[in-house]
């Protein structure tokens, strides 16, 4: 079987590391020769051409084929669909030369180029749909409610949904929405798997008593307990929010706030600070993906505040599973995807219904009566091996949905 991957997203981007390249390992592993395209931003002058040869071979050792085309952000509109344009050329000719079966879309960008070059070249398209795409960008404040862009997207998505072979959504609210009454198929009989964010639980696992004094000696915590948040701020991360419970947390329970992101460390750090939390109290750190899992290993707790909004019922965030598999319980907020089953079904953690005082104190003191369990931490690993286990999870169903498609 020949697959080749759209994603939208560059090669180095944190979302491509931890969660597309790992999948697409695992499926060369079942006899799937797999191509990947990736659309890098400033393609050549930020890429070097020397650092893509490196990329290319070590992927291709890995039995993935990597081509790479130029990201164009602006002007918004015109830029994507020249990027629809180019891209769904590049997978025609990809689809002709290496006579590819698969076309999987991450994304509905990348769906509209498989869609296009598929109508043209062949093929069957896996259109993996990793959220509900116009409604994030309202629900996040980048597009005005029933504007121009959100009626042009709603319009090509169910484009999208008419001519797809198969689909992926993140979570069993996704599937109750867009494919009501069905199970693993719809009603055309076309394929349906729910696959959560699942991470390689080995890289989560190799943690120790060594390596968890060596973490907080280096960030000088001592012995107060830590409060962990991982992944960007701002638009659905409720900051204000987290900010309010790491103060809270502060406190009640002395703890240190521990933040691992990509984004602007000044987006929370002016926040803490005017909460009257001092730089001894917290770090904000730009991390590499495959350091989170050692900073992780330092922490106690793990926080999660993300909007509750309709958009957000098809999210799967991967960080929960990242918490969940450090043996970390998980403090987060409900009406996000199916992150209320997955916390409170394992009894890894505490659910927040309310953002004010009396509900934070109330999720603190459950939190420290979970910490005085001894099993809580292989409860945690538990719950992740599950429900987000790259290989027992993702790995299998990935790998289902594909012969039946090919089938």
């Amino acid at each position: 079987m020949k697959a080749l991957y759209l994603s939208y997203f560059g090669l180095r981007e944190p979302l491509v590391q931890t969660q597309v390249l790992p999948y697409l390992k695992e499926l060369t592993g079942d006899g799937v020769a797999v191509s990947l395209l990736t659309f890098e931003p400033a393609l050549r002058r930020s890429f070097p051409a020397s650092e893509r040869k490196r990329w290319r071979e070590a992927l291709e050792a890995d039995g993935i084929r990597w081509r790479a085309l130029a990201y164009h952000k602006r002007p918004t509109l015109p830029a994507t669909l020249y990027d629809i344009a180019v891209g769904a050329m590049m997978v025609i000719s990809m689809i002709r030369r290496d006579k590819i079966d698969l076309l999987h879309a991450r994304g509905h960008i990348p769906a509209a180029m498989a869609l296009a070059a598929k109508r043209l070249a062949g093929g069957r398209l896996l259109f993996d749909i990793r959220g509900f795409m116009p409604e994030e960008y309202t629900d996040g404040g980048m597009w005005p409610a029933g504007g121009f862009l959100y009626r042009l997207t709603k319009a090509v998505e169910r484009y999208l949904l008419a001519g797809s072979d198969g689909f992926v959504v993140l979570t069993e609210k996704a599937k109750s929405i867009l494919f009501p009454g069905c199970h693993d198929s719809d009603g055309r009989g076309r394929p349906i798997e729910v696959i959560p964010c699942c991470v390689d639980l080995k890289r989560f696992s190799n943690g120790s008593h060594a390596s968890r004094e060596e973490i907080r000696r280096r960030l000088g915590i001592d012995q107060r307990p830590v409060l962990a948040y991982v992944g960007s701020l701002g638009t659905w991360y409720m900051l204000d929010e987290m900010a309010d419970f790491f103060a809270a947390a502060r406190r009640r329970i002395g703890s240190y706030a521990l933040v691992l992101t990509q984004s602007d460390p000044a987006l929370m750090a002016d926040r803490l600070r005017s909460r009257g939390l001092d730089d001894s109290d917290f770090v904000i750190a730009r991390v590499e993906p495959d350091e989170i899992p050692q900073y992780l290993h330092g922490a106690d707790a793990a926080l999660s505040f993300i909007k509750p909004c309709y958009s957000k019922l098809s999210s799967s965030p991967t960080k929960i599973a990242e918490y969940l598999a450090s043996g970390l319980p998980v403090v987060c907020n409900t009406g996000v995807g199916d992150v209320d089953d997955a916390i409170a079904g394992s009894n890894a953690g505490v659910i927040v219904r309310q953002f004010d005082a009396v509900t934070y104190d109330a999720a603190l003191s459950q939190l420290e009566i979970l910490r005085k369990d001894s099993s809580l931490a292989d409860r945690c690993r538990h719950a992740a091996e599950q429900q987000f286990d790259l290989q027992k999870i993702g790995s299998v169903r990935y790998k289902r949905l594909y012969r039946r498609l090919i089938a």
